[in-house]
C-alpha cells in the first residue's frame, strides 16, 4: 500500500509555484522529495513523458528557478532556458516515458503511471516522497500527494512539467523526421483540425494510439469528424 501524505494545501491561485509542500515534508522528516508530472496524457500520437526533479527545498533554490512555474504558462524558447536552469540547479532529475503501444495495452492511466514510475526509478537519488501532479502512484510504497494543479503549486512539480514537455516536444519533433505527413511538430501529437485531417487522409501510424476514441472515429468517418474537430485546435492549445 502507498501512504498518503496530509498536508495543509493552499488554494490555487496564478502565482508562482513554491517550496512550501518541499519544506512542510522536509520538516516531518523527509529529506529527499521529488515532485512528478506529465506531458501528452490527452494526446492522440506519441508516447506520455513523466519527469521527476528533487530540489533542495533553501530560498536560494527558489531564487535559482525564479520564474519557473507551470509548462503551460510558458513559451517554448522560455521552456527551453528554464530547462537549463533546472538541470544545473536540482539535486536530481529523470525523466520516463510509455509509449504509444504500451497506452494501446494498458490505458492512459496506468501508462501514465508507468512513466511516472519509470522516471522515478531513473532518478540518481532515492526520493522518501513525492509530490505528484493529479495522479497517485499505489505501486510505489512511498509517502505521497496528489493534487491538482500541482505544477502551479509546488516548485518541484512545476519544475518536472517543463522537464517532461520539452522532453516529449523534441520526440515528436524526431517522429516527425520519420513519420512525414502529419505535422508532429506542429501539434506535438494533439488533436488539432490538421491532425484530424492528416488521419483522415493518410490514416493512423505506429505512433498513433489506436484504441483512442477520436483516432478510431476518424478512421471510421474522417469527413465528419474533421467537421467536429472545429474547436480541436483551441483543446490542444490548453493541454500544450
Amino acid at each position: 500500500m502507498y501512504h498518503p501524505v496530509l498536508l495543509d494545501m493552499p488554494e490555487h491561485n496564478r502565482s508562482l509555484p513554491s517550496l512550501h509542500q518541499e519544506r512542510a515534508l522536509c520538516q516531518g522528516g523527509y529529506r529527499f522529495v521529488a515532485g512528478l508530472d506529465e506531458a501528452g496524457r490527452g494526446a492522440w500520437a506519441g508516447p506520455v513523458v513523466a519527469a521527476a526533479v528533487i530540489l533542495a527545498s533553501c530560498r536560494r533554490t527558489a531564487l535559482e528557478l525564479r520564474g519557473v512555474r507551470d509548462s503551460k504558462r510558458l513559451t517554448p524558447a522560455q521552456r527551453a532556458r528554464m530547462r537549463e536552469r533546472i538541470e544545473q540547479v536540482a539535486l536530481a532529475w529523470s525523466v520516463g516515458s510509455a509509449s504509444s503501444a504500451e497506452i494501446d495495452a494498458l490505458g492512459i492511466l496506468p501508462a501514465t503511471r508507468l512513466a511516472m514510475m519509470r522516471a522515478v526509478a531513473g532518478l540518481q537519488l532515492a526520493p522518501d516522497a513525492l509530490l505528484i501532479d493529479a495522479v497517485s502512484l499505489p505501486e510505489l510504497h512511498l509517502p505521497q500527494r496528489a493534487f491538482p494543479y500541482a505544477d502551479a503549486i509546488s516548485l518541484s512539480v512545476a519544475a518536472a512539467s517543463i522537464l517532461a514537455k520539452t522532453t516529449r516536444d523534441a520526440l515528436l519533433g524526431d517522429l516527425d523526421a520519420l513519420v512525414g505527413g502529419y505535422g508532429f511538430t506542429s501539434h506535438k501529437g494533439y488533436g488539432t483540425r490538421a491532425h484530424a485531417q492528416a488521419l483522415a487522409r493518410l490514416g493512423p501510424c505506429w505512433a498513433h494510439r489506436h484504441t483512442f476514441r477520436p483516432v478510431m472515429e476518424i478512421v471510421r468517418n474522417g469527413a465528419r469528424l474533421e467537421h467536429g474537430a472545429e474547436n480541436a485546435d483551441r483543446r490542444a492549445a490548453s493541454e500544450d
